[in-house]
């Protein structure tokens, strides 16, 4: 019976030849195709960089090497870069110290508090001390005068000799270059700038101990401070002279607003007296006539001139007599800045059109203005009383001050009483009317 689906099986011996040969030729097909899937396999592998197992080993090991060693120089690169950074700052922390500020509110600061070190009676005393400290600079400048120290063992090719001759010359020149940085420090020296002057001279000196270090060649400390004496004697004469030559020029300006006070005095007298005599005779012709209502009235009015002539009088013998004036002048120094100042003139408007003159670009305006037989001491008591808010805190001449003519009028009304004139908001007709033609330019752009 025959089973279904059954597969016949051959011996060799009885498959067909060709079948055979067919069959054969078929594995040797596969046979390469396989080799060749191999191949490709393995260039594959090769360009993926495929290696036997221990070269794989090796290379990671070699490749790990690789990373530490980078580690390692990029930790050494941030070491370096901080150390770098660090002594870049404190190069520019020295740079900052060497650095002398001018700005004008520290200058006005370093003015204000200048304190002499050195205090002397006058100028001519600090020319004095400084000739005696010139004195003593050009003797340690001198041989052996101990300016400048060095070593006294250095050889040049096995001489003693050479190496003195060598130091010497190197020293001369270290204390040339010294001295001609501490003349320039002299020179250019301002009060203000005296404690910067003084960091950089030493700041010299510690240069040249640097540079001059393999000789041991420094400044002696001795004269370093000898030097430094020089400029703080230096800035308290530049100091003493300029204060001095503010004296003289307000001790000038005094004399000056005086002959201005003595010729208005004189010219009025004079007036006075011409139109005394005027109705003098007047008077005596009237007499004359018989005319006694008109000799009376004249009378009155040579009373009224004698009367004015003792006042000019009066004016004229009592130096502290004169007018109080409060003005301001918004256009020039804004809404809250007055000025507080006194006058003997006999007509105190010709001082206030004195200050109104070209160097302000705006008149003054009067807020308050009376006469006081003690105007000298109203004007120092209300100095006085402003002092907090005083501008220029140096140079007292100058009577401006940072507040409203409202806050000084408290002021004035208890020093003088009831002022019965008070002009509270200021004028100011050229600035205002500045302010609205300047308003329609914008308008009309």
């Amino acid at each position: 019976m025959a089973v279904p689906n059954e597969q016949k099986v051959y011996a060799p011996s009885t498959i067909p030849w060709f079948g055979a040969r067919s069959m054969a030729r078929k594995l040797a097909a596969e046979v390469e195709q396989l080799r060749a899937q191999r191949d490709a396999a393995r260039n594959h592998l090769e360009r993926l960089g495929a290696l036997p197992i221990l070269q794989l080993e090796a290379r990671r090991l070699e490749l790990e090497n690789e990373v530490k060693e980078q580690t390692t120089r990029i930790a050494r690169g941030w070491a370096e870069g901080a150390a770098g950074l660090t002594a870049l700052k404190k190069q520019i922390e020295e740079a900052r110290r060497e650095l002398v500020t001018t700005e004008d509110s520290a200058l006005l600061q370093e003015a204000g508090v200048y304190r002499y070190r050195h205090p002397l009676t006058d100028a001519v005393a600090y020319e004095s001390a400084l000739a005696k400290i010139e004195d003593a600079i050009k003797g340690m400048n001198r041989k052996e005068g101990g300016a400048v120290l060095a070593t006294t063992n250095w050889t040049v090719n096995g001489s003693a000799a050479e190496g003195r001759a060598m130091v010497r010359d190197f020293s001369k020149l270290m204390l040339r270059a010294f001295n001609a940085e501490a003349d320039n420090l002299v020179r250019a020296l301002k009060p203000y700038k005296l404690d910067a002057a003084t960091d950089r001279l030493v700041k010299v000196s510690e240069t040249i101990a640097k540079l001059g270090k393999t000789m041991d060649i420094r400044i002696s400390s001795s004269y370093l401070l000898l030097r430094i004496q020089e400029l703080s004697l230096t800035a308290d004469f530049l100091q003493k002279k300029e204060e001095e030559r503010e004296v003289e020029r307000q001790e000038r300006e005094r004399l000056r607003e005086e002959r201005k006070v003595q010729q208005e005095i004189e010219r009025e007298r004079a007036r006075l007296e011409k139109e005394r005599q005027h109705h003098a005779n007047a008077l005596d012709a009237l007499i004359a006539k018989g005319d006694s209502e008109g000799a009376e009235r004249l009378r009155a009015q040579l009373d009224e001139i004698d009367r004015n002539i003792q006042s000019v009088d009066y004016r004229a013998a009592n130096v502290r007599a004169g007018y109080v004036y409060l003005i301001s002048n918004i256009g020039s120094f804004g809404e809250k800045m007055v000025k507080v100042g006194m006058t003997r003139r006999l007509d105190p408007m010709d001082r206030i059109r004195e200050l109104s003159d070209a160097s302000v670009p705006f008149n003054f305006d009067v807020h308050a203005l009376f006469f006081s037989k003690d105007a000298v001491g109203i004007e120092a008591a209300m100095h006085e009383r402003l002092a907090g808010v005083r501008v220029n805190i140096v140079n007292r001449r100058r009577e401006f001050f940072r507040a409203t003519p409202v806050e000084v009028k408290k002021q004035l009304s208890e020093l003088a009483g009831e002022l019965l004139q008070f002009q509270e908001e200021p004028e100011a007709l050229e600035y205002r009317q500045c302010l609205r033609e300047q308003a329609q330019g914008r308008l009309q752009s």
